[in-house]
């Protein structure tokens, strides 16, 4: 037998066993993490680990979702508000009305009760999106439509649970102060959110001091999520809104100490909160089949495959209405929205669902007012983790294949800003040189030392051209061999040094850092 503590070390070993094993089949990490997880529940002797949906909300949402938001193109996002708005609030509803008939109909519940599944199981989950979409090569504008949908489609389905759960609680609705509320609690969120991430510019430009910044910024996003609860607004959209403004104020605030310890502070604690969430969605499993009424599998199993096709259907019927029938009645509209069928297809394809769903589903209450158990608790828990599973292993691990079935290839826009950008600020700094040595404010020697750099960066960036398909690199391929090769003989030397006892572990490390950082200047060679 071992405890709960023991447990949680269990998993954080499979999180990176498993996640090796992903890299290594190129399958999206969370498929594999997600039946690890369901393995290890039916492993005998282990405890119960029931996964409290205030846990997910209050300590995993926030930080999975805010680092998403910081890194998001604000001018792509803007260039792409329509499809990710859509997608984000009507596509949301409609799915959930979908799956609120098919459930009643079907299961022969309460509609209210269909209503608060549709809203649970609606919306893509951003952590999946996120982790299956990181790695694909498909063109810039794809991306940006998933990932900004994911940021935000939250905020509708989570404003949607909370009037369905209201209306069964209380057997009442008023389509008109729902609308209202959702107004209020969605204008409040990006309020909140604006508030917060002006705040965090404010004390990050004020500091000077790495660890305590860093600190600050995985705080920032607990900061404006529980702001906004306390404010009974969205607090999702409150993260997502006080990323995207930190986001855009960072790189002018922050100086480079600051970027180069938090950075990696923030991969290692996505990367441990992202694999333990998914653990822990598997190991709910067997405790979700025990909580249901005895009864034949088969009806169950149908009624998953059910919802499962019907929100896959709707994503697609949606997807190409919304994409193609503007063009028939507006010509203007035509001219500027040329988007090729596959990228509508493989837009429609990618709905992965995830922790979001689980947690809003655990939410749901025990009992109604009256003392009598809550109509379909136990059926929505365990259809609502059929769904995430079937999403992500049908669509997961049909992702990469589709991609390359449709032919749709990587626009490589961001390599073509990226060599452009290197180049113009090479350039702008070879003349800041110039005009450095015509006044005589450094040494000869020293700007002709920099000079050179920057003309073999210079140089190997105009080498590449706008379409050149090789590595990018900041150096020329020689120039790095032989860098490499200089550097490794500096980390030998010091550790000899150190082996000898000439020098003490402290110097050791310092030095240490500063080729490291060399280093990493230096792109992997192809």
């Amino acid at each position: 037998m071992v405890d709960k503590t023991e447990l949680i070390l269990v998993c954080l070993v499979a999180v990176a066993l498993l996640t090796i094993v992903a890299r290594k089949l190129q399958v999206p990490y969370p498929i594999p993490l997600t039946i690890g997880g369901v393995v290890l529940a039916l492993v005998p002797g282990l405890p119960t680990i029931q996964l409290d949906p205030e846990l997910v909300f209050n300590v995993f949402l926030p930080p999975l979702i805010y680092p998403a938001a910081v890194f998001t193109s604000w001018r792509d996002f803007r260039k792409n508000l329509r499809p990710i708005l859509l997608l984000a609030t009507i596509l949301v509803l409609i799915t959930m009305a979908a799956t609120a008939f098919l459930l009643h109909s079907i299961a022969g519940l309460p509609l209210a009760v269909g209503f608060v599944f549709g809203a649970l199981i609606s919306p893509p989950d951003a952590v999946a999106a996120l982790s299956v979409t990181q790695n694909l090569r498909v063109p810039r504008k794809i991306i940006v439509i998933l990932e900004g949908e994911s940021l935000v489609n939250d905020a509708t389905s989570f404003i949607a649970f909370r009037f369905a759960v209201a209306a069964v609680m209380t057997g009442a609705f008023s389509l008109s102060q729902a609308s209202l509320r959702f107004v209020f609690v969605a204008a409040g969120g990006i309020c909140v959110g604006l508030a917060v991430g002006w705040m965090a510019t404010q004390v990050q430009k004020r500091l000077d001091d790495p660890p305590v910044q860093t600190m600050l910024s995985l705080l920032t996003p607990y900061v404006a999520f529980f702001s906004s609860q306390r404010l009974h607004v969205s607090g999702i959209l409150a993260v997502v809104i006080a990323g995207m403004y930190y986001g855009w104020r960072a790189p002018q605030i922050l100086s480079g100490r600051m970027r180069l310890q938090a950075v990696p502070v923030w991969e290692m604690v996505l990367f441990i909160l992202n694999g333990l969430l998914f653990m822990l969605i598997g190991l709910q499993l067997p405790q979700v089949v025990h909580t249901l009424a005895p009864g034949p599998a088969f009806h169950v199993t149908k009624l998953a495959v059910l919802v499962l096709f019907v929100i896959v259907l709707v994503r697609f019927l949606w997807m190409f209405a919304a994409t193609y029938l503007p063009r028939l009645f507006s010509r203007s509209f035509r001219r500027k929205n040329r988007i090729p069928w596959q990228h509508t297809a493989l837009i429609a394809w990618t709905g992965m669902r995830g922790a979001d769903s689980l947690a809003g589903a655990l939410a749901i209450p025990f009992l109604l007012p009256t003392g009598e158990p809550f109509p379909g608790r136990n059926l929505i828990l365990l259809l609502t983790f059929c769904v995430i599973f079937g999403t992500l292993v049908l669509q997961g691990l049909t992702l990469t294949p589709l991609v390359r079935w449709l032919g749709v290839m990587d626009d490589r826009v961001t390599e073509r800003e990226e060599t452009l950008a290197r180049l113009k600020a090479n350039e702008a700094a070879l003349a800041h040189l110039e005009a450095v040595e015509s006044l005589h404010r450094a040494r000869p020697k020293t700007v002709e030392r920099l000079r050179s750099e920057y003309l073999d960066r210079i140089q190997q960036l105009r080498a590449e051209g706008p379409t050149d398909k090789s590595v990018r690199r900041l150096f020329s391929r020689d120039f790095e061999e032989l860098a490499r090769e200089a550097l490794e003989s500096e980390r030998e030397t010091v550790i000899e040094l150190r082996n000898e006892e000439v020098i003490n572990d402290q110097a050791l490390r310092r030095i240490q850092r500063d080729i490291d950082l060399a280093e990493a200047r230096l792109q992997r060679p192809a």
